[in-house]
């Protein structure tokens, strides 16, 4: 069997009822312990960012963190975090958006991103895409080119890939 054969899917662990019931968890700790199929994951998620040729990546707290930072290595670019409230040191710029339940902010450090610069967005999942068009809001407000969001996992069922206004690239799909 070739690398472009391996299907991804049967590395990711389903969850259910967690982290409360009714949820259907997608865990990607099975696929990165695989040394192999992370190899593969990563060596995909170039490939497909790669054309976007971005500056920066731009991880979302706290699983973006583990595609961004091999990823941003692989392809030779910059790496920024997007964290929750209180996390980052010195001056940050921050975006809140509204949940299905509540309200989240997201924080950049504020001169993180020079203006113009080629910025794609990552993260482990898209469900209803609430998180990432926030992301895509923060790092406009700093003056980022958005070229694009990467995803190991996309929920298709919840329309996530609808809210987005940049494009979208996602290594494994699941109706939900």
């Amino acid at each position: 069997m070739t690398t472009a054969q391996i299907d991804l899917k049967q590395y990711i662990r389903h969850i259910p009822d967690f982290p409360k019931p009714g949820i259907l968890f997608y865990d990607i700790s099975t696929l990165m312990r695989n040394a192999d199929a992370w190899q593969i994951a990563m060596g995909r998620l170039a490939a497909a960012v790669a054309p976007w040729a971005p500056d920066v990546l731009a991880a979302i707290e706290s699983r973006g963190f583990l595609t961004a930072a091999p990823l941003a290595s692989r392809l030779g670019c910059g790496l920024v975090m997007l964290r929750k409230p209180g996390k980052l040191p010195g001056e940050t710029v921050s975006y809140s958006y509204d949940l299905e339940y509540g309200s989240d902010s997201l924080h950049i450090q504020a001169d993180a991103i020079q203006p113009g610069q080629r910025v794609v967005v990552m993260d482990d999942l898209l469900a209803t895409g609430g998180t990432l068009v926030a992301s895509v809001a923060l790092l406009h407000k700093v003056g980022a080119n958005v070229v694009g969001a990467a995803t190991l996992i996309e929920l298709t069922g919840l329309g996530g890939r609808d809210r987005l206004d940049v494009p979208v690239k996602t290594l494994v799909s699941y109706d939900e």
